[in-house]
């Protein structure tokens, strides 16, 4: 790849990263499409977004460590449901067909934007749960389904955790993006990575180059969300979830027309 393209690579990694790290996921709004665009196909595309998301869950852990905002068994509890479930779909993703999978995602993702919307006050505070054993199990398996769904789709997976960590678990916007952002962006996208490095094809070429992007923009992003807190997360949230989900239900019906 010639200089121009490199950089221009830089540049969407750059910014679709530092909204994710802002918002709490939706990097592959712009960069996943744009490995696609640049000529990968979409398992190629799919492996090289996932290793390069790593380095977002880098970024962003530098930044919210110093905080201390994560809780500790939460954040245990989170590994533990989704890793399996990241494993799982992205091992199954290798041999799905495309579009269907993201006419629902997206349907979905635009959904969790109209409900946030909707629900003036979620997630502006924290609020005190406590489920018992049935809820517990009840939170683990969506966050497996969520997982499941991480390894598979590369976009918008990490708006799911950050809205379900709201609801289910309580926590306001600016605790839920940072537990995204460190356990999804790291852990789970580091097994996702692993998993379809191992199985598919990537294209190494470009990864230096998306690491660096996604590495900034992780702690840019990560910086202004702790700045701004749970009310400017919520609107930017909000935007980046109908977004996502425009751009899943344009793919899938370009990837249907071929």
């Amino acid at each position: 790849m010639s200089l121009l393209p490199l950089i221009l690579l830089f540049v969407i990694s750059l910014v679709a990263n530092i909204f994710s790290a802002f918002a709490g996921g939706g990097a592959g709004l712009l960069q996943f499409p744009a490995l696609i665009l640049l000529g990968l196909s979409f398992k190629v595309a799919l492996a090289t977004h996932k290793i390069a998301s790593v380095a977002l869950g880098l970024g962003a852990s530098l930044r919210h460590w110093r905080e201390g905002t994560l809780r500790w068994r939460l954040s245990l509890f989170i590994l533990a449901s989704g890793i399996p479930g990241v494993v799982l779909g992205a091992w199954f993703i290798l041999d799905v067909p495309e579009p269907w999978p993201r006419y629902v995602l997206g349907l979905l993702t635009i959904a969790l934007g109209v409900y946030s919307f909707i629900n003036k006050d979620l997630g502006l505070v924290v609020q005190q749960r406590s489920h018992g054993i049935p809820g517990q199990l009840v939170g683990g398996l969506v966050l497996f389904i969520i997982g499941v769904l991480n390894g598979s789709l590369a976009s918008g997976t990490g708006l799911f955790c950050t809205l379900w960590l709201v609801i289910w678990f309580g926590l306001d916007y600016k605790r839920a993006v940072a537990h995204t952002l460190v356990l999804v962006g790291l852990f789970w996208n580091g097994s996702g990575a692993i998993t379809l490095g191992l199985l598919g094809e990537v294209q190494w070429s470009w990864v230096p180059v998306l690491l660096l992007g996604s590495l900034l923009g992780g702690y840019i992003g990560a910086h202004w969300s702790i700045l701004k807190g749970s009310r400017a997360i919520k609107r930017v949230y909000e935007v980046v979830t109908v977004l996502v989900g425009l751009m899943l239900l344009s793919k899938a019906q370009i990837l249907q027309l071929l």
